[in-house]
């Protein structure tokens, strides 16, 4: 089954061709992201409304080049699979309708995907994993621990009680005039810095060992800054003591869910899934405890198309399609 997937649940606008016979198992015959950082950096961050309106300029060229990479045309297609969330909704709009139009016109099955499914079943596009894994999701709008038990059976067993991750590695950097996107610009300068040089808190949930909390550090980190004392400190350790503190917590729930629910595989997945320090971190932490660890090659990562075409198959390949007046949903529930 030759499919094609859509993503835009936010700045990223994605398009990309899979080949597969079993779920969870595909040849990636093209993956094309156009990012939007160049328009949101003098921001700091994302602007909903800017992203969406370049999404329905780059949608149909991103479209166009997944099918030329792959050598394929529409009528080589046997299904569609697209985003219909959780994420910014009028980048989602854009995705949904332009895939809508597209089933409409060529009578393909089409289903739709949750944005964070494609995170979850990310690793398996160059991974054998055995279910149930542990899944940590870290970007810049989630932060979970989830069990993925089968395809479409996940429970979530943490989450963060207030920012994402990959919020606190924007806004800090923000704070510090590092630019933006934050995650790799702090992770670039923390190499030249000392993760010790500087004391931050750890912040741990009461009663909810597999929860994560990220607002005090980012209140830390503001309140340093803020002093005139601190200007002495080197940017580069600072970058490296706050993305120490991050790493830290989040490895920490992560190995205690691991051990408390005896799983082997950790799946680490999502845009902060890039992230140097924490990829080589959660390794050696959970090798020394006999567990094994998969991450997404840095390209699948951050949101793209391949993960939501691969989430979309093991549907598709059991003979189901969605209905084309499906709609939207920002917070759409996994």
């Amino acid at each position: 089954m030759v499919i094609l997937g859509v993503e835009s649940s936010c700045d990223d606008a994605a398009a990309a061709v899979i080949e597969t016979t079993q779920p969870g198992v595909a040849i990636v015959r093209s993956s094309v992201v156009a990012n939007q950082d160049a328009i949101h950096r003098r921001y700091g961050g994302i602007v909903p409304e800017l992203a969406s309106r370049n999404h329905v300029v780059t949608i149909l060229p991103v479209i166009h080049e997944a099918l030329e990479t792959a050598g394929c045309e529409l009528g080589d297609l046997d299904a569609l699979a697209v985003t219909r969330g959780p994420g910014l909704v009028g980048s989602l709009l854009v995705g949904l309708m332009c895939v809508k139009g597209i089933a409409q016109s060529t009578g393909l099955p089409m289903v739709t995907v949750n944005h964070i499914e494609g995170h979850l079943l990310a690793p398996l596009i160059e991974h054998r994993v055995e279910m149930p894994y542990l899944a940590l999701v870290v970007s810049g709008g989630h932060s979970a621990l989830f069990i993925v038990e089968d395809f479409g059976s996940y429970r979530r067993i943490g989450r963060t009680r207030d920012d994402a991750a990959g919020e606190a590695f924007d806004k800090v950097a923000k704070m510090m005039g590092l630019g933006y996107p934050g995650g790799k610009v702090i992770d670039d300068l923390a190499r030249r810095g000392n993760p010790a040089r500087i004391k931050l808190p750890r912040a741990r949930v009461r009663n909810a060992p597999f929860d994560f909390s990220f607002s005090g550090i980012k209140t830390a980190v503001a309140m340093l800054l803020a002093d005139s004392s601190a200007n002495a400190i080197e940017p580069a350790d600072l970058a490296a003591s706050f993305q120490e503190a991050v790493v830290d917590m989040l490895i920490r729930p992560t190995i205690a869910a691991a051990r408390e629910h005896d799983i082997e595989t950790i799946a680490l997945t999502g845009g902060v899934a890039a992230n140097s320090r924490l990829r080589s971190r959660l390794t050696e932490t959970a090798a020394a405890e006999g567990r094994r660890v998969v991450a997404p090659a840095l390209k699948y990562c951050t949101d793209n198309a391949a993960m939501i075409a691969i989430a979309g198959s093991w549907r598709l390949l059991r003979g189901e399609r969605d209905p084309l007046d499906l709609d939207a949903e920002a917070s759409l529930a996994l």
